[in-house]
């Protein structure tokens, strides 16, 4: 009994109301549920608002301003001419006036600040979609396990079946005096065991169906039928995992500052003019209250930088290759995590072909030496050793079987194959 316990607490991994749950249901719940994949929505507004800014560059300037100054000393004519009254200009002055300054061409800069800006916000969600992937595997993993126990179970149930119908004959030899009483107390102890072992196995049920219920925001009940879908494995296939996408999305990014740097360095065409009030107007010998105003075009160029945009931009490339050999890493560390599930798969693909000649043969012990027992050639807890020993193989057979489904699927979850 005591190999049987261990078997039974060595479970798929960690020891899950839908009446009928599958696993790709349970990975579209944990997505669904899944509180930071509302950060994409919140990214997506940002970036909306932001590209609403920058759009305002294309549109006018307008400032007003006033002012009022005394000064020491104005502009005069220094002559005098008989007869005629030179104009001076008071020191105290004043003026109120509004400027505009509307943007002809900016260099591309407003357009590369747009993409740049649709570059970070595909960054910022390619992040979310590795975060909401790892989930995957948290489901599958407690999804596997509850239904390890639950083929334990039925297991179990087939083997006290078989007991307490052997108990009965026992109890009957009893009664007749031809059997002790001994026999029929070791086959209740050990179906008290088989008590034991289930009452282990649904505080695991509990645990694992617990977790699917927190992964998956459902109400997953121990009584749920767990299903799951067998499907070929393509070894073959490409990589699709959302960290590829992270990858390529910060790389473009990177590409999008480096080109609104180009930008920054474009000569930038505007249009101006300002319209005003004060004393003096444009006409400074005018010492009265006017009105006034210009217009025209101007260009600004900033010719020399002292190469400062070029260090940025090569600041920039150096952190792509960065981000190149973080990939480079990251797909060899895969490849070797899909070697090592491969090697997994074909080990219990090799077991499963002993499994159901080892449960035959047991099966054909136990039931021999049940006869035994009936015609007390052998002990009760021979006979209970010889159940117990198929009752493992049944075990091991079902374990198996459910550690291949698993090994297949963590393989698809490696390559990025159940992504929503």
């Amino acid at each position: 009994m005591r190999k049987l316990i261990i078997l039974l607490l060595l479970p798929v991994q960690i020891a899950f109301a839908q009446n009928e749950v599958s696993l790709n249901d349970c990975y579209s719940w944990a997505r669904e549920n899944y509180p930071n994949l509302k950060q994409a929505e919140i990214w997506a507004e940002i970036t909306s608002l932001k590209k609403e800014n920058n759009q305002t560059n294309h549109l006018p300037a307008v400032t007003l301003n006033g002012q009022a100054t005394y000064q020491s000393d104005v502009t005069h004519i220094g002559i005098s001419v008989p007869n005629v009254s030179m104009p001076s200009v008071a020191k105290d002055q004043y003026k109120a006036y509004a400027e505009l300054k509307q943007s002809i061409w900016d260099g591309g800069v407003t357009q590369a600040n747009t993409e740049l800006e649709d570059a970070i916000l595909l960054s910022n969600l390619s992040q979310v979609e590795v975060e909401v992937y790892k989930l995957n595997e948290q489901v599958s993993q407690a999804f596997f396990t509850a239904l390890a126990v639950d083929k334990q179970r039925e297991v179990l149930a087939q083997q006290k079946k078989v007991l307490q119908e052997k108990l009965k004959k026992i109890e009957s030899g009893v009664r007749n005096q031809v059997i002790e009483k001994s026999a029929a107390l070791e086959l209740e102890a050990e179906i008290l065991n088989l008590d034991q072992s289930n009452l282990q196995l649904d505080a695991a049920k509990r645990t694992a169906t617990r977790m699917l219920s927190v992964l998956t925001g459902k109400t997953i009940s121990g009584d749920s039928k767990l299903l799951f879908n067998t499907l070929p494995v393509d070894f073959n296939r490409e990589l699709t995992r959302p960290e590829q996408e992270l990858f390529s999305a910060q790389k473009n990014q990177l590409e999008k500052q480096s080109d609104l740097l180009t930008k920054t360095r474009n000569p930038k065409l505007f249009g101006f003019g300002q319209a005003g009030y004060g004393r003096p107007g444009l006409n400074m010998l005018n010492d009265k209250f006017d009105s006034y105003y210009m217009v025209g075009v101007g260009l600004s160029w900033n010719v020399f930088d002292w190469k400062k945009t070029n260090r940025e931009k090569q600041m920039l490339h150096l952190q792509s290759d960065r981000i190149t050999r973080q990939e480079e890493t990251f797909t060899q560390n895969i490849q070797l995590l899909l070697v090592q599930q491969n090697e997994q798969i074909a080990k219990l693909e090799k077991l499963m072909e002993t499994d159901s000649k080892m449960v035959a043969l047991r099966a054909e012990i136990a039931q021999t030496s049940a006869s035994k027992l009936e015609n007390q050639t052998i002990t009760t807890s021979d006979y209970i050793q010889d159940v117990q020993a198929e009752t493992i193989a049944k075990l091991n057979r079902e374990l198996h079987q459910i550690q291949l489904n698993e090994a297949k699927e963590k393989y698809r979850l490696i390559q990025g194959e159940n992504r929503k």
